[in-house]
């Protein structure tokens, strides 16, 4: 499947990539930019990187089962992100407070 229009990349270009990482390093942050430096593009609209992301994170926790780690050892990368995502953006919304009146 085609990931990225703007630089004609797959699917299983990214996977490859992300892959060759983590049996560098199995615990290294791999993210969109470092997978783009590795195959010398860069990414242009960005639209595709959210995908990017999801590939990823998929590629990674199936990387992870393959190691027959047990199951108190993994960390779900999906829960961690959304926290992560969380935190960052926090409870409120807009920057407003909850009893902000437009008019």
């Amino acid at each position: 499947m085609l990931v990225c229009q703007c630089n004609v990349i797959s699917d299983k270009e990214i996977e490859e990539i992300v892959l060759s990482f983590l049996k560098e390093d199995p615990w290294q942050l791999v993210v969109p930019a470092k997978v783009y430096r590795a195959m010398e593009k860069r990414g242009r609209c960005a639209g595709c990187f959210p995908n990017v992301v999801d590939i990823i994170a998929r590629v990674t926790e199936e990387y992870h089962l393959l190691l027959d780690r047990s199951s108190v050892d993994l960390v779900d990368v999906k829960a961690r992100l959304s926290r992560l995502r969380q935190k960052r953006i926090g409870g409120r919304r807009e920057g407003r407070s909850t009893g902000h009146r437009a008019a």
